[in-house]
């Protein structure tokens, strides 16, 4: 095996780093945990480069690996070690802490667990000495966690050689031991990166709702503070470098990133942090695939996911080359690019031409519904803002209503008679969020349809959100886009049983909360008026000799009592005054 001094060696002689190769030469005799001989020369080349120095000795003594860090973090060289969660690497490794103390940081201990090595040792250097060492060994299983064994601080020489050789002996077996009941695994820990923005809110912490809605647990959040993404890496090499300092200290599984990443970006991204990355699209569709029960549901998410893929295949290292369970699942990897690309695009075009039949059924419907003349009322809103919980207390409908992001997105739609007799259809449609992936928007768009089609738009606000004003601007942005800008709406102000609820003050508004009741009767009063409004209520007799005339008036406007008597039937109809003409003959005085 070459011997060289690895890592960090920008701007040092030469000179300096051939006499470093000398360490490979220190190898450890049998009984010697670690040389004062090898400390002493890494506190003298640590003195003379101010920076970090890691070497990786075997258990059979051998020095196996010396790299070079900075004069600021601490950074482990990836060996490519095989990590066995059932035991130890059969490596232990020793480095310098430029700073003089030799204490062992969270990165220091995080890479001991995550990497399983024999041990992890730090040695402070001050002026070229030596100071205080630390050693640290895999523990015993704590509430789901390793907590690390740590001695010290020592004397660096007058170290306990055989007792620091047999905690490697003890931790192995520690691993080696039964677990003791294990219950459910561990969810993944992700750490979240965003870019702080102009949005008006604070994105990661919706990021953090989405991502427990996955069942990720968040460890933690992390801002880059730039004007634009970075077209590389989104966020800079030296944030990246920070981030993957990170991802050992806290054994991170994960990173999310809060904008769509390309396949570029995400390629680098895993090179540098060495550890998975998955962007707010991949997560929004990870949920919508746990979450849509329908037919056309998970026709339309596995539509959205392919297309999201397929840009993304080329040239991605294992960005999306993902397979099995977790965020962001595996797939076959770059070796049959070609192939896999193929097989997308004909899976693809299945796909749309099932939904095509799908939302030829969903068009027949839509064209019944409309015989009836009942007029269309749907709710839309953010994701979590209340909309099924309100469609439950309107209507009884049973849907699932959680306090969970994109808790429900098959469509669903009832019959409701509102407080004037008027018959409508109340339709619920799936929660906008912002950046709402456009793969969504597109294979959603059939059911979304039912939005366009509305005579009457209720937009349920989560009045607790001190940002409702951004995600009801994102509301509006897609309604938008969908055609609907300029439908007939009223803003419904939910969730004001709440402390934190803030008032509406302006627009055509009320106020109500799904969950108590409060202001449901107030609604539908006012969705009546909307709806009804420029329409006329009129009294009709049809008498049975002219009876054929009945489909035309049941086109023409919304009966709201029908009765048959003797000689004909009486009706109470409710339709448009541009439509009077069409029932003048049968009005009654």
């Amino acid at each position: 095996m070459e011997q060289k001094i690895n890592g960090n060696t920008a701007g040092i002689r030469d000179v300096v780093l051939e006499q470093m190769k000398t360490l490979y030469d220190m190898d450890q005799s049998a009984g010697t945990f670690v040389s004062r001989e090898l400390l002493e020369a890494l506190c003298a080349f640590t003195g003379r480069i101010n920076r970090e120095i890691s070497v990786y000795i075997s258990r059979g003594g051998l020095i196996k690996d010396v790299s070079i860090g900075d004069d600021r973090t601490v950074s482990m060289p990836d060996m490519r070690l095989v990590r066995n969660m059932d035991r130890l690497c059969g490596v232990r490794c020793i480095h310098t802490h430029p700073n003089g103390s030799g204490y062992l940081s969270d990165v220091d201990l995080g890479t001991l667990n995550s990497m399983r090595l024999d041990a992890m040792c730090a040695i402070g250097v001050k002026e070229g000495q030596p100071t205080s060492f630390y050693a640290a060994f895999v523990g015993e299983l704590m509430e789901g966690e390793r907590k690390p064994l740590i001695y010290g601080p020592l004397r660096y020489d007058r170290l306990p050689q055989r007792g620091l050789l047999d905690a490697i002996i003890e931790a192995d077996n520690r691993l080696k031991a039964p677990a003791v009941e294990v219950t459910e695994s561990r969810p993944e820990r992700a750490i979240l990166v965003g870019i702080e923005g102009n949005e008006g809110y604070d994105s990661l912490q919706e990021l953090e709702e989405l991502a427990k809605t996955a069942g990720v647990e968040v460890i933690a959040k992390e801002r880059q503070k730039k004007r634009a993404m970075d077209s590389a890496t989104y966020i800079g090499s030296g944030k990246a470098d920070e981030l993957r300092l990170m991802s050992s200290a806290t054994e991170a599984d994960l990173f999310i990133f809060d904008d769509e990443l390309s396949a570029i970006q995400i390629r680098n991204l895993e090179d540098i942090l060495g550890t998975p990355v998955i962007d707010r699209t991949m997560l929004i569709l990870d949920i919508f695939a746990t979450r849509a029960t329908s037919r056309e549901g998970r026709l339309q998410v596995e539509l959205a996911q392919l297309q999201y893929r397929l840009p993304r295949l080329l040239g991605t290292g294992v960005a999306l080359s993902r397979q099995g369970a977790g965020v962001g699942m595996r797939g076959p990897g770059e070796k049959k690019l070609e192939i896999d690309r193929r097989r997308i695009r004909r899976r693809i075009f299945e796909l749309k031409e099932e939904l095509k039949e799908v939302e030829g059924q969903r068009s027949l419907r839509r064209t019944a519904r409309k015989k009836t003349a009942a007029p269309l009322m749907a709710l839309v809103g953010y994701t979590n803002a209340g909309k099924s919980t309100l469609l439950n207390a309107l209507t009884n409908a049973a849907v699932l209503a959680e306090d969970k992001l994109f808790a429900t997105l098959d469509p669903v739609v009832r019959q409701i008679t509102l407080p004037q007799g008027t018959a409508c259809v109340l339709s619920d449609t799936v929660g906008f969020i912002n950046k709402l992936p456009t793969e969504l928007i597109e294979a959603f768009r059939s059911t979304l349809e039912e939005v366009k089609d509305a005579d009457l738009i209720l937009h349920v606000i989560d009045s607790s959100c001190p940002h409702y004003e951004v995600q009801m601007r994102v509301v509006e942005e897609v309604l938008t886009s969908l055609g609907a800008g300029n439908t007939p709406r009223l803003e419904v102000y939910n969730k004001i049983d709440k402390p934190d609820a803030l008032p509406a003050h302006r627009g055509n508004f009320v106020h109500i909360s799904a969950r108590t009741g409060e202001g449901l009767d107030t609604l539908l009063v006012r969705a009546e008026a909307l709806l009804t409004a420029g329409q006329r209520t009129v009294e009709l007799f049809v008498p049975y000799e002219q009876y054929q005339s009945m489909p035309a008036l049941r086109l023409a406007g919304n009966i709201l009592e029908e009765t048959h008597e003797d000689t004909g039937t009486r009706l109470t109809l409710q339709l448009p005054e541009d439509k009077l003409w069409m029932v003048k003959d049968y009005l009654q005085p």
